[in-house]
Parts: C-alpha cells; sequence; structure tokens
C-alpha cells in the first residue's frame, strides 16, 4: 500500500515500539486485518500549509485501515466536506487513498500517530509520541493558526507546546493565543457521536475554520 509521505523524514518507523499496549492493538489488527495499513499513520496535506488540524490518534476503521487521517470513517467525511467548502481541497474525497484528492493550505497532524484503544492513548502514550510531532511542526515553517479537534487534542496539543492547561480552557470555537504567539482554535470533534447526538451541527464545524480564514 503506497501512503503519501509529505514529511516522511519524520515519520515513526512501521514497527515503532515505543509503546507496548499500541504494539500489542496493532498486532491484533494485523492477525484480524491482514490488508489494512496497521502502522503509525503519517501527516497528510500541504506541506507549505498555514492550518494545522490536530488531530488525536488514528480511528480504527479509518486512518488504520487506509493509513490516511480521516479517510474513511464518519469523522473523515464531515472533515473532508468541510475543508471542501472551505475551499481547502482539490479533487473529490471518496474515502480512498487513491481518490486524487490533495490539500491546499492545510495539513493534518496526529498527536498519536498509532491506533489506540477505546481511541484514548494515554498521557506517557502521548508524550512516547511528541517527538514527532515536535519534528513535523519544526518542519512547516508556514503555520499560523491551529484547529484542535476535541479536547483531548487541545489538551495534547497544549502540553507539546509549553503551555498549561489552566490557561487554555477548550471549548468550542474557542481561540487561544500560544507560547509562540501563533493561534489556536478549539472544535468539538467531528465525530459521529457528536453530530448525532447535536453536540456538533455542520455549521458549528464551518465557523471554526471560517473564523481561522478570517485570522490568516
Amino acid at each position: 500500500m503506497q501512503i503519501e509521505m509529505p514529511l516522511e523524514k519524520s515519520e515513526p518507523p512501521r514497527n515503532c515500539k515505543k509503546c507496548p499496549r499500541l504494539v500489542a492493538l496493532r498486532k491484533a489488527c494485523e492477525a484480524e486485518y491482514p490488508d489494512w495499513w496497521n502502522a503509525p499513520v503519517p501527516a497528510w496535506g500541504d506541506p507549505k500549509a498555514w492550518l494545522g488540524i490536530i488531530g488525536l490518534a488514528p480511528g480504527k476503521h479509518g486512518a488504520n485501515r487506509t493509513g490516511r487521517p480521516f479517510t474513511g470513517d464518519y469523522a473523515g467525511d464531515l472533515l473532508y466536506s468541510t475543508l471542501d467548502k472551505m475551499n481547502f481541497s482539490k479533487g473529490t474525497y471518496d474515502k480512498r487513498i487513491d481518490d486524487g484528492l490533495s490539500l491546499d493550505g492545510a495539513i493534518i497532524l496526529n498527536c498519536v500517530k498509532c491506533l489506540p484503544p477505546e481511541n484514548k492513548p494515554t498521557l506517557e502514550e502521548a508524550n512516547n509520541c511528541r517527538i514527532y510531532l515536535t519534528q513535523q511542526l519544526d518542519q512547516l515553517d508556514n503555520l499560523k493558526i491551529f484547529i484542535a479537534l476535541g479536547k483531548i487534542a487541545h489538551d495534547s496539543f497544549i502540553r507539546h507546546m509549553g503551555g498549561k492547561l489552566s490557561h487554555y480552557k477548550f471549548a468550542h470555537n474557542a481561540l487561544h493565543k500560544l507560547p509562540d504567539n501563533r493561534i489556536l482554535i478549539d472544535s468539538y470533534h467531528c465525530s459521529r457521536y457528536n453530530t448525532q447526538t447535536g453536540r456538533l451541527t455542520e455549521e458549528m464545524f464551518c465557523e471554526v475554520f471560517e473564523q481561522a480564514i478570517e485570522l490568516k
């Protein structure tokens, strides 16, 4: 399976062994679904992006299956349709890595590269993966604004940036000035649960990206 890796030199090895719990889950997925990606999921998007979209970790039937962030599950349906509306994408998203889709001005970065049990990595696992996020942010000189998808991604990213969580309280569409003076905007995660319960609507999700565009 060929995966596009715009930041390939800073990606972890396919057989990364830093987190025993995540390695065990990876091996279980490999045994059950040998045709899946089943490896750390690389960052994906425009290496000259001004907007960084911060996810938490791959979903089992999405990125862990396909190898591209948010590709193949419901969260990706909403994310990529919104990116299309906001003119961040070229081509048509079709839940496949070979659908011809590309991003323009945006890149997707996960705080944790591997699939965690119940979609919840531990603090230690996030810390283990921090070096890759740090190296990739160092490569992305044009990033001005970040959007965190969900509170756990928000918390992990704030820790990564050297901020105190008490100074950066998560709230949908809240704006935060980071220690390096760049901007973070929060969003509820674009999960099926959040949209089905009405916690997040398409309009609310679009408003987050509209705010980012206004601040560019």
